[in-house]
């Protein structure tokens, strides 16, 4: 899978070269692109932005540097583009799966105030919001959606690894436990100790609902 990603402050995508997802580049299970929106501005200064028509408080991204940043990228006709914006639909688990299915996706990290619409409108397919609050750009929630969604690209993670977590079937996950067996006087839940594969089963299945009962029941609904 290839993730380009349109943003300001590339800098900030450090983390996503670590751990598993570091792995899956090194590997080329993923490329992941960084494209400078301050790359492709006219002004000697580098001005992406300037202030809203009709008034109000901040900057806006322009239109022109971010659509020349977008056009920089190569066979994008088939890719995805999505917009992280707070006014976007709520990232969630039917979401990852779906957009890990797609072989390109570009991610738009807009900033200040936003984005100028006209250049939305020409471009985006989505908007997509990591939940119902502001934050200064859209970098953290463009890390948020990557992570999530090469999880399920194959190869990534091992097999089984994403068929019992949380939000499969609408559950939580059920508690885990490893060594020591005896941790402050806590031991280890006995059927997990017995080897009954039926039994271990049942048992999980059990305490997620239960976990899923207290603490996420909306989602049982």
């Amino acid at each position: 899978m290839k993730f380009d990603i349109l943003t300001l402050f590339p800098e900030m995508f450090e983390p996503v070269k670590q751990s598993i997802i570091g792995r899956a580049t090194e590997k080329e299970l993923l490329e992941i692109n960084l494209i400078n929106i301050r790359d492709f501005s006219k002004d000697k200064h580098k001005k992406v932005d300037d202030t809203p028509y009709g008034g109000g408080a901040g900057m806006v991204m322009m239109p022109d540097v971010v659509y020349d940043a977008y056009n920089s990228i190569l066979d994008k006709e088939k890719a995805k583009v999505i917009y992280l914006s707070p006014q976007g639909k709520v990232l969630n688990q039917k979401k990852v799966v779906e957009f890990s299915k797609q072989e390109h996706i570009i991610l738009l990290c807009g900033h200040y105030e936003g984005i100028d619409q006209r250049v939305l409108d020409e471009i985006v397919d989505e908007e997509i919001s990591i939940g119902d609050y502001v934050l200064t750009g859209g970098e953290l929630p463009a890390m948020v959606l990557i992570d999530s969604v090469s999880r399920y690209v194959e190869g990534v993670l091992k097999e089984d690894s994403t068929k019992e977590e949380s939000f499969t079937n609408n559950l939580l996950e059920y508690p885990q436990y490893t060594r020591p067996e005896v941790f402050h006087g806590k031991s280890v839940p006995e059927v997990l100790l017995s080897g009954h594969h039926e039994n271990i089963k049942k048992w999980r299945e059990e305490k997620s609902i239960e976990i899923t009962e207290k603490k996420r029941p909306d989602l049982l609904k």
